[in-house]
């Protein structure tokens, strides 16, 4: 028996040193800043369990250049005050080199800044609005595509495939997301030949729906197609009052509304509901990459992924990785040089390129159409050249 249990010891030491002796140097800390509560976390909380994954899996790879990979992850609690200190505890006491996070352009707008005037890169998962870059110089880069290109795509696929000729808008006033996407979508809309017969709007939280309900009823002819640029709490609620209300036509949006809130809480509403996403993770159309991803998240946390966030948050820490392989670095000079410099990256949500000096990648738009509950696939689109100069090649499923 204590012959048994040397042997077992030593088994176990060897394994453990093996472990140990994969990794030489310090370890490379990624900084992270998510909402794993409030208004955010349905999106974020994917996106985070992404960025984990991928950590994980190039740790299990030797990690980056021999060194292990960390991931200092905070919660950002949906408000502005935590997710500013969470900023500076990264950028100025763990001296990270870049920080990734976030599925909001207003949430960014509080942690990005701060990185900046330190000096680190600040790479945005989820966030779209093409103003960012901008607002936030040389240091701000985007995993997803803009809201130009999503709400233009969105556009030409209801009034080009669709034919639907007329529009009704509502917005959500309280979201620098929503605004710019419900601006995007007007323009693209309206330029192509499609009529905007009824704007509305509302405030983020609202729960009654009424008036709004009331002011589209009297619309005559009543339009084609509703535009709803809203949050991930919100468009449950406003597709569930507005079907009990009687209004049946189809329902747009954007990425927001890819949260399994959507069917959770308009139930067998959630019908005839169209929206643009970075990715569909379920179906036959998956890439072989989309299906090991798929593969490896179910087996981390016991559920596939609930949206495309997953696969953003995944794709940001990986992106970041490539850079420090390619710069042979980990300081923030050569991360952020080595992210203006990123070409073709296979990300699982389509190739990351960051050319011309844009630090927004042109990628792919996916379609997904809600019917009875379920998501499907109704088209892929890429737009190029840019949403306000011509059409969209469509490829329609």
């Amino acid at each position: 028996m204590k012959r048994h249990l040397v042997f077992s010891l030593l088994a176990s030491l060897t394994l453990l040193l093996a472990a140990c002796d994969q990794f030489s140097g310090e370890t490379i800390r990624i900084g992270a800043i998510y909402n794993l509560e409030g208004a955010q976390s349905s999106l974020d909380i994917p996106s985070a369990n992404g960025a984990k994954l991928a950590v994980k899996e190039l740790n299990e790879s030797g990690g980056i250049r021999g060194r292990r990979v960390e991931l200092l992850l905070y919660d950002g609690k949906s408000d502005r005050d935590t997710i500013e200190r969470a900023t500076r505890r990264l950028v100025e006491n763990a001296g990270v080199p870049a920080v990734i996070g976030f599925s909001d352009t207003d949430m960014v707008l509080y942690a990005a800044p701060i990185a900046a005037g330190a000096g680190v890169v600040f790479l945005t998962s989820g966030a779209t609005s093409p103003k960012l870059p901008d607002q936030v110089k040389d240091y701000l880069f985007l995993t997803a595509f803009g809201d130009n290109a999503q709400a233009g795509a969105a556009a030409d696929y209801a009034l080009r495939e669709l034919k639907l000729k007329t529009a009704y808008l509502l917005m959500d006033m309280q979201m620098e997301y929503t605004v710019l996407l419900s601006d995007h979508f007007r323009k693209r809309y309206t330029e192509i030949g499609g009529s905007v017969v009824l704007e509305d709007r509302y405030y983020g939280g609202d729960r009654d729906f009424s008036r709004q309900v009331a002011r589209l009823k009297q619309v005559s002819p009543a339009p084609d197609m509703l535009y709803i640029a809203s949050g991930p709490d919100d468009i449950g609620v406003i597709v569930k009052q507005f079907r009990t209300a009687g209004i049946t036509q189809p329902f747009f949006g954007g990425d927001a509304y890819d949260t399994p809130l959507l069917v959770e809480t308009a139930g067998g509403k959630a019908h005839n509901v169209y929206f643009t996403t970075h990715s569909l993770l379920a179906g036959d159309s998956l890439t072989e990459q989309q299906r090991t991803f798929v593969a490896a998240y179910e087996a981390r946390y016991g559920n596939p992924p609930e949206n495309a966030f997953a696969a953003l948050g995944y794709d940001a820490v990986m992106v970041v990785a490539d850079a420090m392989r390619r710069t042979r670095s980990d300081a923030s000079r050569s991360v952020l040089f080595g992210l203006s410099t990123t070409r073709n990256f296979p990300g699982v949500t389509g190739n990351i390129s960051y050319d011309n000096g844009s630090r927004i990648p042109r990628k792919e738009v996916t379609i997904v159409a809600v019917k009875n509950g379920q998501f499907t696939l109704a088209a892929r689109v890429l737009p190029e050249p840019p949403p306000s100069q011509t059409s969209f090649p469509i490829h329609s499923h």
